[in-house]
Formats: structure tokens, C-alpha cells, sequence
């Protein structure tokens, strides 16, 4: 089972791209009030990246991490496999979360396709845990103790022979 945290902007990834079309396609300046946003570009650009860190500790010490993923560059299609044996995928129900503003916005003013937005931008999932199907109740109620955000965004699943994609969104 796979549980997403939520981010709270950018953080490290999908910057080159945001400036070009913040800045080069809708000419925006940077104390430009957004209102999609409601806030400036600044503002949004510069929103601190949060620590998951008490997040990781909370299943590490209860024994229930099995795996995460920092939705840095490449997104979750390129992050979320590098926490996989050879022979495992993910299946990410894309429905699960709701997706930030600046993201829907950035996917707007590019013209952004849905492979291009998942491979540059976390999409509002900044880290992704993995913990047995048979202890989720466990990790979530952990979780929600711990005063940790996070959601169900879906599953470990074994790769049909010959696959290549390790990440099948639903």
C-alpha cells in the first residue's frame, strides 16, 4: 500500500519550467498576485519545503516502512520506482488527491501534456511511503497520531512480463 504526503509547493522540483512560464509565457512579474494562487509568484516560488522526516520516523520505529520515494525531479513516474525490487510496479490512483493550484495552472499556461506534468512537478505529493497492505490501518492511524497528513494513492502490483512502464496511473 502506498501512502502520498502532501507538499506544499514546488520544493525541488519542475523550477526551470515554472520561471519560463511564469515569467516568459504569462509575463508575470514577481509580485504579481496570482489570484488562482492567492498569493504572489514570489510567494508561491518561495514556499519552504517541509520535512517528512517524522513522517519516516513514525513507521521506522513501529517497524512498518517498507519503502519511500521523494517526489523530486522526474516526478512520481521516475522517483517511485527507484524504491522497487526489479519486477514491481506501482499503481497510482490519480484521483486520490487533490492537485494544488500551481500545478493545474503551470499544466494551463504551458499547454502542458498529463506524461511532461508527471514527470516535472510532484503534483502536490511530495514523498511516498510504502507499507504492507495488511498493516495500512496500522500506518495510517500512526500517521494521523503523529498529526501527519497523508492519503491512500495507491498499490505495489507485480509487472506483466515483458512491461516496461513500472508506474500505471488510474
Amino acid at each position: 500500500m502506498l501512502f502520498g504526503l502532501p507538499s506544499n509547493g514546488l520544493h525541488t522540483n519542475g523550477y526551470s519550467l515554472a520561471r519560463k512560464l511564469f515569467f516568459d509565457v504569462a509575463k508575470y512579474k514577481i509580485d504579481t498576485k496570482v489570484p488562482e494562487l492567492g498569493c504572489t509568484v514570489a510567494e508561491e516560488l518561495l514556499k519552504v519545503h517541509r520535512s517528512y522526516k517524522p513522517a519516516i520516523d513514525t513507521l521506522m520505529e513501529a517497524g512498518l516502512l517498507k519503502g519511500a520515494a521523494h517526489i523530486t525531479g522526474g516526478g512520481i513516474t521516475d522517483n517511485t520506482p527507484r524504491m522497487l525490487p526489479k519486477g514491481l510496479g506501482v499503481e497510482i490512483h490519480t484521483l486520490s488527491w487533490e492537485v494544488p493550484p500551481v500545478f493545474q495552472l503551470l499544466k494551463k499556461l504551458g499547454n502542458v501534456s498529463d506524461a511532461d506534468w508527471r514527470r516535472t512537478f510532484n503534483l502536490g505529493v511530495g514523498m511516498i511511503l510504502c507499507v504492507g497492505a495488511d498493516e495500512a490501518a496500522d500506518a495510517s492511524e500512526l500517521l494521523e497520531q503523529a498529526g501527519e497528513p497523508h492519503f491512500p494513492i495507491g498499490a505495489v502490483v507485480r509487472l506483466k512480463k515483458g512491461a516496461t512502464e513500472r508506474v500505471h496511473y488510474v
